[in-house]
């Protein structure tokens, strides 16, 4: 990754992207192209403390930061996302990305396996993201899903359906961004008992149960009943696969297959997968939700898939950038932020009592571009890190 001065103008800047944990910052950082110094002129909010990471994936210039050290959950991820935009009121794209809890249902078409890839998509119902634990509970029984989360800006679903199109004729870069990423940083290969490496973890590690079978303690499933293992027909490479659905977010961390398939059942079959801080942005931080697949939700969960699924994530977002018309210093997308809320941000919650007329702002589209009706979206487990 070469490194170039700092450009001229924090204008420049029009992709954010955002991760919770260090090792999903490490694999972000991994795919820039360039990596530039604080922009010329970059004047922080006075309640930002965000880190910022500079630089450059393709014809993007980007912004990386974090959650805090030890934070997770939505009013977390909703702090990192309202400081960034009150210092970068130019950012008009917004990228979350990394691990989460995949749902796997090989019977119906849903064959999710670690470290594949889930990409946030609106149906009928959904913005792409649900807030599984904001759920009201009706007479006989009956839960009904409370709220609507945003979905992302048009020009990111609309980047969607372009890399669809391409993967049906193409394979996908996401092996290829992994291979130079190895290969520039090699430390992020190297295995040991502490750190199993940023590569494919090996098939047969990949293991997915029934929900009946609970784990054997242990730090890996060694031990565990191998008649309560889920038959699965082989793949024929190590290639992750890319699925596309709503993801279910919220602040409990998910790791009991009754409890997972409870909420696959509130929330809605077409489910795929869950993490813990995408509920806090949608309405505020218009945002594309990547999640690399590194648990099945239960009690069989271990850290071992966590750095490859965080490096599938972050090649698949280094992909899509490639379809996302770049717009130079983003004029027209400027979100005028501060006059949207108080100067004293410190309050813990206040995050969360944005106007959505910030979303809206987010997801504008150039000036003289026709405007498009948006339905309105939420992210996965997370882990901490091993």
């Amino acid at each position: 990754m070469a490194s170039e001065n700092a450009l001229d103008n924090p204008d420049s800047y029009t992709v954010a992207w955002i991760a919770a944990l260090p090792i999903e910052r490490a694999a972000a950082e991994a795919m820039l192209d360039e990596e530039h110094a604080a922009p010329t002129g970059f004047t922080r909010h006075q309640t930002d403390t965000n880190v910022y990471t500079w630089g450059r994936v393709g014809e993007h210039n980007i912004v990386i930061a974090s959650l805090a050290a030890g934070d997770y959950g939505t009013t977390s991820a909703a702090t990192t996302a309202s400081s960034l935009l009150a210092s970068l009121p130019s950012i008009r794209v917004g990228l979350f990305v990394g691990i989460g809890g995949g749902i796997a249902r090989p019977d119906d078409d849903r064959d999710i396996r670690l470290g594949d890839i889930v990409v946030s998509q609106p149906d009928g119902t959904s913005g792409g993201v649900c807030q599984y634990d904001l759920i009201k509970a009706k007479s006989g029984d009956k839960r009904e899903r409370k709220g609507f989360l945003g979905r992302p800006p048009t020009v990111l679903l609309n980047a969607i359906v372009k890399i669809q199109g391409v993967h049906e004729r193409k394979d996908s870069k996401v092996p290829s961004f992994i291979q130079e990423m190895l290969e520039k940083h090699p430390k992020m290969g190297k295995r040991s008992k502490k750190n199993p490496g940023y590569a494919h973890q090996g098939l047969n590690n990949d293991r997915l149960f029934k929900a009946s079978c609970d784990h054997v303690p242990g730090l890996d499933c060694r031990g565990c009943d191998t008649a309560g293992e889920v038959q699965r027909d082989p793949r024929d490479a190590t290639e992750p696969e890319i699925h596309y659905g709503i993801i279910a977010s919220g602040n409990t961390l998910v790791k009991d297959a009754a409890a997972r398939d409870r909420i696959v059942a509130d929330v809605g079959e077409d489910c795929i997968c869950f993490e813990m801080e995408a509920a806090g942005l949608m309405n505020h931080f218009p945002c594309l939700v990547i999640r690399g697949i590194c648990d099945y939700a239960d009690s069989h969960k271990n850290d071992r898939w966590q750095r490859y699924a965080s490096a599938t994530a972050a090649a698949y977002a280094k992909e899509l950038l490639a379809y996302v018309p770049a717009t130079g210093s983003g004029e027209g997308f400027k979100v005028k932020l501060l006059s949207l809320f108080p100067v004293l941000l410190t309050d813990f919650m206040q995050p969360l009592m944005f106007s959505v007329t910030l979303a809206e702002n987010l997801r504008q589209e150039p000036r003289g571009s026709p405007r498009s009706s948006r339905p309105t979206s939420d992210r996965d487990t997370k882990y901490p890190a091993p």
